[in-house]
């Protein structure tokens, strides 16, 4: 399960490759750690085209999860269409594309210690988007913050291929590297837009670093 990754590549560069038409990010910092919960770009389709936009990362929880709970933290990853707690967000309204650089697992250690390690396209760590799908939600995600109405994003988690395999076999993020693909989760019918819900093949990524709890930094 991915739930740490990096977006080093500023609002202009994700602007122009994802054709968007409205920022409503403000002054975008270099994020080289994304944990859950915390506050992130997503694209999504607004009513005057793409629209980049800050959410927070985990949809609301299915409610067997919330038993004897006081909030909800979220999920991050999502795999199961056939629950019906997500098909309700999975139609064209919901979808978005989720921009990184890069994400982490962890490879568990021998003496069962956790060490991180980052995946990316390249060195230079390009732009890709994981498919994401997102909702306004009330609830209460921390104690001390009491009930809040927040717009919470998720992505697609699908197949290891034999790269991401290797450190963290279970799953690996949905990741679309194509306009093509870019534009069929964002604008498709979900009978065809669900068959990007696939590892990439095995060449498209590589390990660019190991043991760092951030990766990349603000000249990349």
């Amino acid at each position: 399960m991915c739930n740490l990754y990096s977006l080093t590549k500023g609002q202009a560069a994700i602007r122009e490759i994802a054709d968007v038409m409205t920022d409503n990010t403000g002054n975008l910092a270099s994020l080289p750690a994304i944990f859950p919960d915390q506050s992130a770009p997503v694209v999504r389709q607004g009513g005057d085209g793409r629209e980049l936009a800050m959410m927070r990362w985990g949809m609301p929880s299915p409610s067997f999860a919330l038993k004897n709970r006081k909030t909800d933290p979220g999920v991050t990853n999502v795999r199961n269409f056939g629950s019906a707690h997500w098909r309700r967000w999975l139609g064209v309204e919901h979808r978005c594309l989720v921009p990184f650089t890069s994400f982490s697992e962890y490879r568990v250690e021998t003496d069962k210690s956790r060490t991180p390690v980052w995946f990316a396209r390249d060195e230079d760590r390009p732009l890709m988007f994981f498919a994401g799908i997102w909702t306004k939600w009330t609830s209460v995600r921390k104690v001390k913050e009491g009930e809040v109405t927040a717009e919470l994003y998720g992505f697609l988690t699908t197949e290891a291929n034999a790269t991401v395999g290797a450190i963290h076999p279970k799953a690996m993020p949905v990741i679309l590297t194509e306009p093509d693909e870019w534009e069929a989760w964002l604008t498709a019918p979900f009978d065809e837009a669900k068959a990007l819900q696939r590892p990439l093949p095995d060449d498209v990524l590589r390990i660019v670093a190991e043991g760092k709890r951030r990766d990349g930094d603000d000249d990349r």
